[in-house]
C-alpha cells in the first residue's frame, strides 16, 4: 500500500492500482452523503479532479494519484456512500485505475510515512 498526503490509498495488483481514501480521511469528513465517481473508460492524468464526496461536513474532490484508464468503479459506494465510514480501506474502495507508468507511485508515502503525516 502506499498512500498520498492528500490522505488517499493505492494498492498496486499487476498494472491495476485501486484507489480509495484513508480511514482518517473519512473520520474527518464526517457522514459521507454523496459521491461521484468517473466512467469506466476515461483517461485521468495525475492530478485531475475525479471523484467528488460530499459529507455532512463539506464537499471535496480527490485528485488522480497516477496517469491511466478507469478501468472499474464501486457502484456499492453510489448507492450506499455511507460504507465508506464504515470500510474505508477496504470494500469502499473508489476506482481501479490501469496505470500508464507504475513508477509515478514511487513518490507517495509508506504506511509508516503516512502513520506519522497524520501524527
Amino acid at each position: 500500500m502506499k498512500y498520498t498526503e492528500d490522505h488517499e490509498w493505492l494498492n498496486l495488483d499487476g498494472d491495476v492500482v485501486t484507489v480509495g481514501i484513508t480511514d482518517h480521511a473519512q473520520e474527518q469528513l464526517g457522514d459521507i452523503v454523496f459521491i461521484e465517481l468517473p466512467e469506466v473508460g476515461t483517461q485521468i492524468s495525475k492530478d485531475d479532479e475525479v471523484v467528488v464526496i460530499e459529507s455532512v461536513k463539506a464537499a471535496s474532490d480527490i485528485a488522480a494519484p497516477i496517469d491511466g484508464e478507469i478501468v472499474e468503479v464501486n457502484e456499492a459506494i453510489i448507492d450506499a456512500p455511507g460504507k465508506v465510514n464504515e470500510d474505508a480501506e477496504g470494500e469502499a474502495w473508489f476506482f481501479k485505475v490501469k496505470v500508464d507508468d507504475a513508477s509515478q507511485l514511487d513518490g507517495y508515502l509508506d504506511e509508516d510515512a503516512y502513520k506519522d503525516l497524520i501524527g
